[in-house]
């Protein structure tokens, strides 16, 4: 399973992104897709995820700003970033999780500028 990210750059301080996140190889149905994103000097941390129900899961850190979404192309997620903040910088990795096996994109770098 490859998983390929995109979306990511600049953007000042209450601006938007969408980041997109597609699956290719041998997947099933049921399994969780997901974003984590590393801050500088922070721990890696789930910031959403979305089962194939479509059940969502977000951190406290981004609920209400932050969306995620399946979409109608098997296994593509997206995450749509609103009121973006300067410590919303970093880096932005999509997951899939299926048969107890976690697959990892590369990440994509969100920046916020004040």
């Amino acid at each position: 399973v490859q998983l390929q990210a995109s979306g990511g750059g600049l953007v000042q301080a209450g601006g938007s992104l969408r980041l997109s996140c597609a699956a290719s190889g041998s997947t099933f149905s049921g399994n969780v897709m997901g974003w984590y994103r590393q801050i500088p000097g922070k721990q890696r941390e789930l910031v959403a995820s979305v089962t194939g129900g479509g059940y969502t899961n977000y951190a406290d850190s981004v609920e209400g700003r932050f969306t995620i979404s399946r979409g109608h192309v098997q296994n593509t997620v997206f995450l749509q970033i609103n009121s973006l903040k300067p410590e919303d910088t970093g880096v932005y990795s999509c997951y899939l999780l299926q048969g107890g096996v976690t697959y990892w994109g590369k990440g994509t770098q969100v920046t916020v500028s004040s």
